[in-house]
């Protein structure tokens, strides 16, 4: 039979709720046995695990701000050095600019000083190949106009001194006339 229907016959209405005193006093020492011994092996290990996740967890935390800070420590060296090598680099051009301007105005200036040498050359060159030509003109013309004259008069004007100082004479008058109508001209 079961213990129910025992109880049921001796007369005891088994509520089951309520268990009986001895179940209840030795349930309890149980529990208390077990939570003891949970307590004294099983609750250290775990404080232990959750003690080092907790510091891991801290540790992984303070670590990260760290490094973050490190990261942000690194990002404002590098802007900074960024900074400086832009200035730097403007700091180049200028001075190349500065620099390319300079050359320019010294290659304009030497270009200004070859010109006006060769300017004066060609000058010089014009006015010695105009002497040339003056000279070489006035032979010519000096030589035409006495052997013109000789035949005109039909006498012979070859004397040499003679002919020179007519011919002279007779071009330097010319010349002063060619001065005057410039001067007029002018």
């Amino acid at each position: 039979m079961s213990i129910a229907a025992q109880l049921a016959e001796e007369g005891e209405i088994m509520n089951p709720l309520l268990p009986a005193w001895p179940e209840i006093i030795i349930g309890l020492l149980c529990f208390f046995i077990v939570f003891g011994i949970l307590g004294k092996k099983l609750l250290p290990s775990i404080e232990k695990v959750l003690s080092e996740r907790r510091d891991a967890i801290e540790g992984g935390m303070e670590r990260a701000e760290a490094a973050q800070a490190e990261a942000q420590a690194t990002l404002e060296q590098y802007r900074a050095e960024l900074a400086e090598a832009r200035h730097e680099a403007a700091r180049i051009i200028e001075q190349a600019r500065e620099q390319g301007a300079a050359q320019l105005t010294e290659m304009r200036e030497e270009g200004q000083r070859q010109r006006e040498a060769i300017v004066a050359a060609g000058h010089a060159q014009i006015e010695a190949d105009k002497k040339q030509a003056t000279a070489a003109l006035r032979q010519d013309v000096g030589s035409l106009a006495t052997q013109l004259a000789s035949r005109i008069v039909g006498e012979s004007l070859e004397d040499h001194a003679r002919q020179s100082g007519v011919v002279d004479r007779f071009l330097d008058e010319l010349e002063a006339k060619a001065t005057a109508a410039q001067g007029a001209a002018k």
